[in-house]
């Protein structure tokens, strides 16, 4: 069996940063979001980042860390910190994280969706880490913009200098009743491409459902955490077959 060698590029000038990546993570409560469905969101990211494959990423570079921090958002006023700013260097630092989520109990959300909002929030969080190599922000949605500034409208100049904004679209049944219409998604995820990601390599993630939501976390956290990995291993024999 091959072994994967997660070696990160180190880029040149950043030897001293400790930062590796700021990661923020924006999940949907508005009002289309159900009682059932945040749950599967919110366990669904305690899952990924307890995934094996994802934990590997998180600590092949001890020598630098991951930040992390989530944050819940609806309205154009509704952004809750539910993880602080986390450095990420041992397995502790990530159960401490995963408590956090499994403990936080929804506040009551808005009835309308403003990504735009949203973006704005994980700017002004992302500028607090200038020292770090990367700076991503996830965007979670299960709807369009509603209120707030359109994301299409947020220039650069409201960006900090090398932010990569990142989505993770979900089919929900308030589309239409209780099944979730192909086209309706593949609607939302060309809405968030043309409008919502950006930066270089910028990407959206697709999960079918709220049921799918764990396994297309994880999936996003693979892309992004292992955007610098270099190669594999041969096995022990030698060879790499």
């Amino acid at each position: 069996m091959k072994t994967l060698c997660l070696a990160l590029i180190l880029w040149p000038g950043l030897a001293a940063a400790t930062c590796r990546q700021a990661l923020s993570l924006a999940l949907d409560v508005s009002s289309s979001v159900d009682h059932a469905e945040y749950q599967l969101q919110l366990q669904g990211v305690v899952a990924a980042l307890n995934a094996p494959t994802v934990q590997q990423i998180i600590f092949i570079q001890p020598e630098t860390h991951i930040r992390l921090q989530v944050f819940e958002w609806s309205g154009p006023v509704n952004q809750t910190v539910i993880v602080p700013w986390t450095e990420l260097r041992s397995p502790a630092d990530l159960a401490e994280v995963t408590a956090r989520l499994k403990a936080h109990e929804r506040g009551v959300p808005a009835p309308n969706t403003a990504i735009g909002s949203a973006m704005l929030s994980g700017f002004a969080f992302l500028a607090e880490h200038p020292d770090c190599w990367l700076r991503t922000l996830d965007i979670s949605g299960d709807g369009e913009t509603n209120s707030g500034p359109l994301p299409e409208e947020i220039g650069t100049e409201a960006m900090p200098e090398g932010v990569i904004v990142n989505g993770l679209v979900v089919g929900s049944g308030n589309f239409f009743g209780d099944r979730v219409s192909r086209t309706a998604l593949e609607d939302l995820r060309d809405y968030y491409e043309a409008h919502v990601i950006r930066g270089p390599g910028a990407f959206v993630e697709v999960a079918r459902n709220y049921d799918d939501y764990a396994d297309t976390m994880e999936r996003k956290l693979l892309r992004e955490l292992a955007s610098q990995v270099l190669g594999q291993l041969p096995n022990s024999s030698g060879s790499e077959g």
